[in-house]
């Protein structure tokens, strides 16, 4: 935690930070978890950031983990240590998937990896929803709709590299037809 807070602390350039990263480590990003960075907690972040804040968090199936109350106050908590202009990039599991397998494995309480602790199924119109409580501005990047038909646009992987998406995962061709929800929150305001 000390290393970390240093880190941040004599930072000349920007401060990318991977949420709930558990064991994903990215050049020029810093890895936290629950210990270092509680979402939950403004003196969490008080404590990582002093006074700094970051240029992106990159959070990939960690919201799926928080009922959409404590998302919200997470996602708030976010945009107050953000930079204007910074970005917040989102992956988690799609609830509008269209293979119902899929929804048996990723819904809370289902049967994959995580599942068990899984407290909401998000769509693309309730992350939006999220964001846009906490202030944000947002850029879908790739969802299935409510007629099951997959969307998808090209999104920089510097911004927050998602290892379960299209580009990156190999089971998007397998049978489940493996995907993520992955959305950009954009910070305009102050």
């Amino acid at each position: 935690m000390q290393k970390l807070r240093k880190t941040i602390r004599n930072s000349q350039g920007e401060i990318n930070v991977i949420i709930g990263s558990h064991t994903t480590d990215y050049p020029n990003w810093l890895p936290t978890n629950i210990a270092q960075l509680n979402l939950l907690e403004q003196r969490s972040f008080e404590h990582l950031f002093q006074g700094k804040k970051a240029s992106r968090f990159l959070a990939e199936h960690v919201f799926e983990h928080l009922s959409f109350d404590d998302g919200v106050r997470a996602l708030q908590n976010c945009y107050a240590y953000l930079e204007r202009g910074g970005r917040i990039r989102i992956a988690v599991p799609d609830g509008f998937h269209a293979n119902p397998d899929y929804i048996n494995m990723v819904k809370p309480g289902g049967s994959g990896e995580g599942a068990h602790d899984h407290k909401i199924l998000y769509t693309y119109p309730k992350l939006t929803t999220a964001l846009k409580e906490a202030g944000f501005e947002v850029t879908l990047l790739e969802y299935y709709d409510e007629n099951n038909v997959f969307h998808y646009t090209d999104w920089n992987s510097e911004d927050g590299h998602i290892l379960r998406s299209r580009r990156y995962d190999r089971r998007f061709q397998e049978p489940i037809g493996y995907s993520s929800l992955i959305v950009d929150g954009i910070k305009t305001g102050n």
